[in-house]
């Protein structure tokens, strides 16, 4: 493709290949080629001016020129246009004809503009008459009043300038929520990539994409739901949060319709495929997120209902201006400013906008007072496996006890754990894959019990793997003096897992799962940023847990814990006043979760956590914890701040026009474009990037 170069300064260029070179599908498909190759770091193609920018690695600037010589018109790349490009050329296209309504209306002979003005002008009157036989007292109503006597005065230019202001917000309000749900939807988009297949013979994994229709699909317990189907063997606790609100699992079997996204708490289901897409999920997800009354932030409520409260204020406002000054003109300015626009719009759209910004940072937040709430925090509570450790634990060593082999151990420990989403499993699972040894599917169906571990029947006797107190306390499988030294001196800042076939002791593997790099560095700003107490629960031994805890500065930590007692501590914090966040990744998190006034969870996490949390972190590292902190600090901050613009403002702009000062025309300029101005403030970033 031929081009010109017209701007080549740093390792940034941009070439000019000539108006209209490619189509916008075209220009997204170059856009994307461009940024997957490995020496640029980011591209972008507009089709209306044919030219590409592209910012490149120090060096590639032939290979950049390279591939756009080569390019050829012929058989141009193409790409979809990605939801949230689509939303912004509508909003540039919706905001040009609104502007060139207004510009083109100056051209109109004055009689006909009046009368455009008077027909518009029905559509703000009818709805503030539909508010006030409803007896729902709200702007709608002083809006509708407002215009409606600008026209019966004849003031048309009064009327015209505060419709096209109201047509701005709304196109603001919109165009924000729009962005805010698009972002989020990918943040919650289903990230799955095998599932069990039913065939003749026993499941098998496969390929997400590989399932059609018609297909039956086997679900564990703690994964989630692919597709929407029906249930036609087995029966579970399916969580349906994400879909219904319902904050009790509901009791699936056969013939009952499950959804994609829902999560299995207990037991396991064999379904059909109905459908294949999610979409109808993540429609629910986005609708319960906007449409709660519960998931709004309070601060949000409280505005609103404030903000409707005022409008009767008005409406006594413009009676005792007009008794006072027997001018009606003087009296619509009243009408013209109030308190529960600004209020209204602004706030809503600081608690989106933040969303949205959460999301570009990889952070999924499904409501806007879990915002709130992690601005008040003040306890932090972790989960250690997954969360405060790399989440990708292994396995350094194997010891076969009374007698059996070291491969059998590793072997059966590894049939029994592939079926479940647990960072130890599938350490267990790799392990065995690393050293070739492969399983028969030797047992029968497999019942995980949570936070404990696994029970099954294996060649005809029961196998149970998982915890030491559960092995050795609730299952009373005998261990030795001799074998008790090995345990202890094996388990010596690690953690451990047991296997017993039959009623006798296997063996046991040992599992290390540094922490994070970062996580020490993150415990230290967690504090400075408020978070006065941070607690580390966690399943394993006294001497691993003391270790983690003494190396990350962690406040407290309870060892050998089990998931009623991470509940129990959660509440226990909570009834001593605390706001608490409770961090966690696997399915013997959810009680605690449940219990905490926000919960978030890692994106390595569990089906089911992700699907409980309020807040999921897209990226591995915890310092995303720290931006949400920020995030919803800032959020607070501004909304706080909008608040106490919005009263003076208004405040004085009432008195003004009461007085006469400035007239109506004059103080729907000023209301409904510091309004604008309020809200387009409130879209802009909480934190600056750097």
């Amino acid at each position: 493709m031929k081009y010109s170069i017209v701007y080549d300064r740093g390792r940034v260029l941009r070439v000019r290949c000539g108006d209209y070179a490619f189509t916008k599908t075209q220009g997204y498909g170059i856009s994307a080629e461009l940024s997957a190759l490995p020496y640029v770091e980011s591209a972008e193609a507009n089709f209306r001016s044919g030219s590409i920018l592209v910012t490149y690695a120090k060096g590639s600037r032939k290979d950049v020129l390279r591939y756009i010589s080569r390019l050829d018109r012929r058989h141009l790349p193409e790409a979809e246009v990605p939801a949230l490009a689509a939303a912004d050329d509508k909003f540039k296209s919706d905001l040009c004809g609104i502007v060139g309504r207004k510009i083109l209306m100056r051209f109109l002979p004055l009689p006909v503009r009046n009368v455009i003005t008077a027909v518009k002008a029905l559509k703000y009157v009818i709805k503030g008459l539909d508010s006030f036989l409803r007896m729902d007292i709200t702007v709608d109503i002083l809006d509708g009043t407002a215009i409606g006597v600008s026209v019966l005065r004849k003031d048309f230019g009064t009327a015209s300038s505060v419709m096209f202001l109201l047509s701005l917000s709304e196109l603001l309000e919109d165009y924000t929520r729009q962005r805010a749900k698009l972002a989020l939807t990918e943040q919650l988009a289903l990230n799955i990539d095998n599932v069990w297949k039913v065939t003749e013979g026993e499941p098998v994994s496969v390929p997400f994409s590989s399932i059609e229709v018609g297909d039956r699909v086997i679900v564990y317990a703690g994964n989630i739901i692919p597709f929407d189907g029906t249930v036609t063997d087995s029966e579970a606790m399916v969580n349906q949060a994400t879909m219904t609100g319902e904050s009790e699992p509901v009791n699936k079997k056969p013939g009952d319709s499950v959804f994609a996204g829902t999560t299995v708490e207990a037991g396991k289901l064999e379904v059909q495929v109905r459908e294949l897409s999610d979409s109808s999920r993540l429609q629910n997800i986005i609708k319960l997120i906007d449409e709660s009354e519960n998931l709004k932030a309070g601060i949000q409520s409280k505005a609103e209902r404030l903000a409707d409260s005022i409008v009767p204020y008005s409406f006594l406002g413009f009676a005792a201006a007009w008794l006072l000054t027997g001018n009606l003109r003087t009296a619509t300015s009243v009408l013209m400013v109030d308190f529960s626009c600004a209020i209204k719009l602004s706030t809503p759209i600081s608690v989106i906008s933040a969303m949205r910004e959460a999301a570009e940072y990889n952070i999924a937040v499904k409501g806007g007072k879990y915002l709130e709430a992690a601005a008040k925090a003040d306890a932090i509570v972790f989960d250690k496996t997954g969360t405060l450790t790399q989440a990708s634990p292994k396995v350094t060593d194997i010891v076969p006890f009374n007698g059996f082999e070291r491969d059998y151990v590793l072997r059966t420990a590894a049939c029994l754990e592939e079926h479940f989403p647990h960072s130890v499993a599938t350490a267990v699972v790799n392990k065995a894959k690393e050293e070739d040894l492969c399983h028969e599917e030797e047992h029968a169906e497999v019942e995980y019990l949570v936070a404990h571990g696994i029970v099954t029947s294996y060649s005809g006797k029961r196998a149970i793997i998982g915890s030491a107190h559960f092995v050795f306390e609730d299952e009373n499988i005998e261990v030795t003096e001799e074998q008790k030294e090995i345990i202890a001196e094996k388990s010596v800042g690690n953690s451990s897992i047991f296997l017993a076939v039959g009623g006798v002791l296997v063996g046991m593997l040992v599992i290390e799962d540094p922490v994070r790099t970062e996580a020490k560095d993150i415990i230290t700003r967690l504090h400075k940023a408020g978070i006065t107490k941070i607690c580390m629960l966690t399943g394993d031994t006294e001497s691993a847990a003391k270790r983690a805890a003494d190396s990350l500065g962690i406040d407290t930590y309870v060892a050998q814990v089990l998931p009623e007692h991470k509940s129990d501590y959660v509440k226990k914090l909570k009834s001593e006043g605390c706001t608490v966040i409770m961090v966690g990744d696997g399915i013997n998190d959810t009680p605690a979760l449940a219990a905490a006034d926000v919960s978030v969870a890692m994106s390595d996490s569990s089906d089911i956590a992700r699907e409980v949390a309020d807040i999921t972190l897209g990226n591995r590292s915890l310092a995303d914890l720290v931006t949400l902190r920020v995030i919803s600090e800032r959020l607070m901050e501004r909304i706080s701040a909008n608040y106490r613009f919005i009263v003076a403002f208004n405040a004085s702009l009432i008195i003004l026009g009461a007085a006469g000062v400035i007239p109506a025309g004059t103080s729907a300029l000023l209301h409904n474009g510091s309004t604008m101005l309020i809200a387009a403030k409130s879209m802009t970033p909480l934190i600056r990037k750097k």
